[in-house]
């Protein structure tokens, strides 16, 4: 049955709101993407040079912070005009971003316009901006990626992600839910995942079946597991896209189970969106290469050099179309392993990435032993008390209680207490949760901060 709606959002709604009514080139660039993903590795290396060298000259004229850095490194800014000279830069690390602030904005247009702040999987949120022209290529770049799942605007969409701790005011939220009413986007929380709440996202799956599922990777695993356990599954194929956490293989067959073959993983940070997709030969992650540079670094003595294919590196990204507020050579705490050199089977030339490490959330228990996201403390220190934490840990303990640790900015006053014990009440029901203040919480040796430990 043809999809009258849709087809007519695609052809028709969307790029007039895009290209006419807010004058915004996404589909633009988008539609230059599905064009340079056929281009060869020298091409691509070519139209990153270009990019880098415009990048490189905006921060240096009309960024202080990033004029100062290139001095000191006694790098001039022509003398970067290529992908393999960033290797002359020093690392920009979550720590140089944050005590920056926003000296890294440029004093001149494009400016930071968008301002965001990362989901603190560290435990240490970061403030940031972009300008309209990046965002335009975030979105180019979703779109495309998500493409290659099958995945169209206008399409049907559930989205089985995290909440927010608060709800939002009234006319934001009413715009917001218009607007996903247009584009046909479902959303539903997966913070808590009792069977009660695995039945009711089933319902809606078998009320309104989708054309795609975009989850959480750990939420859509156990979503997909409860499926096929109670023998659920009512539905053809509907593709699925896994983000936020990574897909171990296990998760992979219990979607393929539940929602059949059409299973991808995308990598993205706040900081960027997205990173790399899975393409339809399920051969590793090609890198969003037109709107980012990826260096997968390892540190061989007392220098960094390139990941080798196989090799496991640290995600270093330069985001070449944000002159608002430069990412140039960031370190975002990941670590991924290099995928093999030439092209793909599926004939694109970008770069891939086999596997990307470190971005597993732990998950929590509630006194009812039901799941419950670690990432429902991200949002809380993420956005609400952002200003007023500036590290945090949570640890259940063995007999169920948790254990959370802080490190404020200041100290903490019946407000941000507050905030606090409602969450833990709304999410963690049942469960004895203590608040401790400390000084500093260590990383493992791994060198991450583990937002959520599980004492076994």
């Amino acid at each position: 049955m043809s999809d009258l709606y849709g087809g007519l959002f695609r052809k028709l709604l969307f790029p007039a709101w895009e290209g006419v009514i807010r004058s915004r080139p996404t589909l633009k660039i988008l539609a230059d993407l599905q064009q340079t993903e056929w281009r060869g590795a020298d091409e691509i290396l070519a139209a990153q040079g270009e990019a880098l060298a415009r990048l490189i000259t905006h921060a240096y004229t009309h960024v202080p912070w990033y004029r100062a850095r290139l001095d000191e490194a006694g790098v001039r800014p022509d003398a970067i005009r290529a992908p393999a000279d960033l290797a002359r830069l020093p690392l920009l690390t979550r720590a140089d971003a944050r005590a920056a602030g926003d000296a890294r904005c440029s004093t001149a247009p494009p400016r930071a316009t968008i301002r965001k702040a990362t989901s603190g999987t560290m435990g240490q949120p970061l403030a940031f901006g972009y300008d309209a022209g990046s965002e335009h290529w975030r979105q180019a770049t979703k779109l495309r990626g998500y493409g290659w799942a099958g995945y169209r605007p206008g399409d049907r969409s559930l989205h089985y992600w995290g909440a927010s701790a608060l709800p939002a005011a009234r006319l934001p939220a009413a715009k917001v839910a218009i607007d996903r009413r247009l584009r046909r986007e479902t959303y539903l929380n997966c913070s808590v995942r009792s069977d009660a709440e695995l039945a009711r996202v089933v319902e809606s799956i078998r009320r309104h079946p989708p054309d795609a599922l975009l989850c959480f990777t750990q939420a859509g695993g156990d979503l997909a597991r409860y499926i096929v356990a109670n023998g659920l599954r009512s539905w053809g194929t509907i593709p699925v896209l896994c983000g936020a956490e990574r897909l171990y293989d296990a998760d992979r067959q219990a979607l393929i189970e539940a929602f059949g073959p059409s299973v991808f993983e995308t990598y993205g940070c706040r900081e960027v969106m997205l990173i790399a997709s899975e393409c339809e030969r399920h051969d590793g992650l090609h890198v969003s290469a037109e709107n980012l540079i990826v260096e997968l670094l390892v540190t061989d003595g007392e220098r960094r050099r390139e990941a080798l294919p196989g090799e496991t590196g640290e995600v270093v990204i330069t985001d070449l179309h944000n002159l608002g507020m430069p990412f140039i050579r960031y370190a975002n705490g990941d670590l991924a392993v290099a995928g093999p050199a030439g092209r793909c089977a599926c004939g694109r030339a970008l770069p891939r990435i086999t596997s990307v490490e470190g971005r597993v959330t732990e998950t929590l228990r509630d006194g009812q032993g039901r799941k419950v996201s670690g990432l429902v403390f991200n949002v809380l220190f993420a956005g609400v008390l952002a200003a007023s934490v500036r590290q945090f840990q949570a640890v259940q303990h063995r007999d169920g209680s948790i254990t959370l640790r802080l490190v404020p900015t200041h100290p903490l006053d019946d407000g941000a207490r507050e905030q606090i014990r409602a969450t833990c009440a709304r999410y963690l029901e049942g469960v004895l949760v203590r608040t401790e203040v400390v000084e500093e919480i260590p990383p493992t040796k791994g060198g991450k901060r583990q937002v959520v430990v599980i004492e076994s």
